[in-house]
């Protein structure tokens, strides 16, 4: 990523940004016919958008079910004191957690919020069992998904 200041987005490479979150294998040709540009200034936009940073990553949505990982639950972590070494220490083994989707510090009535991602019930018990075992967690308060109503990990672009 480079550190120049990125200059200010205009309504095509808004267009470019959204095309891409919604369909990140979308030819350049077809891109550029979207944005109403020839092919090379098109590329030169997302690489633009790349190096500035507004483009982290491209990647694929898996369905979770069929890789034994379709249940999810979110787990408001508490932890028993509030110091940047038990911050720091609960974060390095959090991140080690591969049932872990996601991983939130907040602020209200607990530390963080935990996404997790899991086969069924039996594995949840044991990913809970690592959690409360993590460093400073002293409560923990677990919601079970019983329906995904809605699911987009994408950024709102236009109104």
């Amino acid at each position: 990523m480079t550190t120049s200041k990125p200059k200010t987005l205009d309504r095509i490479d808004l267009t470019i940004l959204d095309a891409l979150q919604k369909n990140g294998r979308i030819s350049n040709s077809t891109l550029a016919q979207r944005v109403n540009l020839s092919a090379s200034p098109c590329l030169e936009r997302v690489k633009r958008l790349e190096q500035e940073g507004y483009i982290e990553r491209y990647g694929a949505f898996l369905n979770a079910s069929k890789l034994k990982y379709g249940m999810t639950a979110f787990i408001q972590v508490t932890l028993d004191r509030t110091t940047a070494d038990i911050f720091n220490k609960f974060r390095a083994q959090v991140i080690e957690i591969k049932e872990v989707a996601e991983c939130h510090m907040v602020v209200g009535g607990f530390d963080y919020l935990v996404k997790l991602r899991f086969e069924n019930m039996e594995a949840y018990r044991i990913l809970l069992g690592n959690i409360v075992e993590l460093p400073g967690v002293s409560q923990t308060h677990t919601y079970v998904v019983m329906e995904h109503v809605k699911r987009y990990s994408g950024v709102p672009i236009f109104d």
